[in-house]
């Protein structure tokens, strides 16, 4: 029982500690966001300037819609980006250039003043070269390149310091891309015309997006985050705990229960026993015919001769009774075990532990389950 007490304080501990800390909806509306029929959601860090108040959105997260439906983000320092997509759980937005030259951004690319940080990249450095000298062997930075100018990208320093020695080739700069699975030879890549993935630090809600919540301010104040649940989620999960914490609180009365309907059946059933074997009619002297009660009433009982000429038998193992088959013994309530010694009253085949019935019959003189009087004994006995 002490153990089960340990068990059930540990589990609602366990319940309690794990109770949802996110709450279930913010103190201000903010409803997630749409550009026309782009199918990305627009919510906290971001939010659509005009379409949502600053309360929907973290500092620098500023998002507009053109008229096509794009979404668009403003860097600071580097202008206007189509954003693609936005992974909320990871906290990555890619965007790219609107008129089709991401590698051209790149050059003038500076994250500094917004809250954002490129992607793990590599570092390339462009080389301008007439076009006939480089068509023929190699592949053009496609966007950066003109009728006369052709715009070579490589990763290796020493590689462009060759060809520009080499060749009517010139360095004109260099810029960090993600690195590329195409290269050409020599360390030569073309690749560089590729979305750009920013990442963010903070706000930090991975975890929060991770379990289904969405993030917001905690308050009108704009001074801390927190995590928000779906009230209809928060509600069910709610319920399930409190199931959950009412089946822990109820098991220690079910169990005492259980235990002391236990314990009275025991007992009760040990004190039938001894009663019906040790009891003794309260008189001076018994006579094989009548035993005196206290309150002075006489009760007619059997002889022995009569009571020894029913059926006495020893249980087998299958502890078949001669008689009517019962379980246990009427009289002081204990089960039959094989090799007990039972007795089984003729006229009505009621059968007993023999010492039970040898000490009844003597004082009443009756069955104790159908109270019928069995016959006296035979003259021939």
């Amino acid at each position: 029982m002490e153990d089960l007490k340990i068990f059930l304080h540990l589990l609602i501990l366990t319940i309690i500690l794990h109770l949802p800390t996110s709450l279930a909806s913010p103190p201000y509306n903010c409803p997630i966001s749409f550009c026309a029929s782009n199918p990305y959601a627009i919510r906290f860090p971001f939010h659509v300037l005009g379409q949502q108040p600053d309360i929907c959105g973290y500092l620098g997260f500023n998002l507009q819609c053109d008229k096509q439906g794009n979404m668009l983000l403003n860097l600071p320092n580097s202008g206007e980006f189509s954003v693609r997509t936005i992974d909320y759980r990871s906290q990555v937005i890619q965007i790219y250039d609107p008129s089709g030259c991401s590698a051209s951004r790149r050059l003038t690319l500076d994250l500094s003043g917004s809250p954002f940080s490129d992607s793990p990249s590599r570092n390339y450095t462009l080389l301008s070269c007439p076009v006939g000298v480089t068509m023929s062997r190699y592949i053009a930075v496609g966007c950066l390149t003109n009728s006369t100018q052709s715009t070579l990208a490589t990763s290796s320093v020493s590689f462009a310091m060759a060809m520009a020695n080499r060749t009517a080739c010139e360095i004109i700069g260099s810029i960090r891309s993600p690195i590329s699975w195409y290269q050409d030879q020599e360390g030569l890549t073309s690749n560089l015309n590729m979305d750009i993935f920013l990442t963010w630090d903070s706000p930090n809600c991975q975890e929060c997006v991770a379990e289904g919540g969405t993030c917001g301010y905690s308050n009108t104040t704009m001074q801390e985050i927190a995590c928000f649940e779906d009230s209809k989620k928060s509600n069910k999960k709610m319920t399930i705990i409190l199931i959950i914490v009412s089946i822990a609180l109820a098991l220690p009365a079910i169990a005492a229960s259980i235990a002391m309907a236990w314990y009275i059946c025991r007992d009760y059933r040990r004190v039938a026993a001894w009663v019906a074997r040790n009891a003794t009619p309260s008189v001076t002297t018994v006579t094989p015919e009548t035993a005196m009660f206290p309150h002075g009433g006489i009760v007619i009982g059997l002889d022995q001769l009569t009571i020894e000429s029913y059926t006495k038998v020893a249980l087998g193992e299958s502890k078949r009774l001669p008689g009517h088959e019962d379980a246990a013994c009427s009289i002081c309530l204990s089960e039959y075990n094989v090799k007990e010694i039972v007795r089984c009253i003729p006229e009505c085949r009621h059968c007993f532990h023999a010492d039970c019935i040898d000490e009844w019959l003597k004082l009443k003189g009756t069955c104790p389950v159908c109270r019928n009087s069995p016959s006296p004994a035979r003259a021939d006995l």
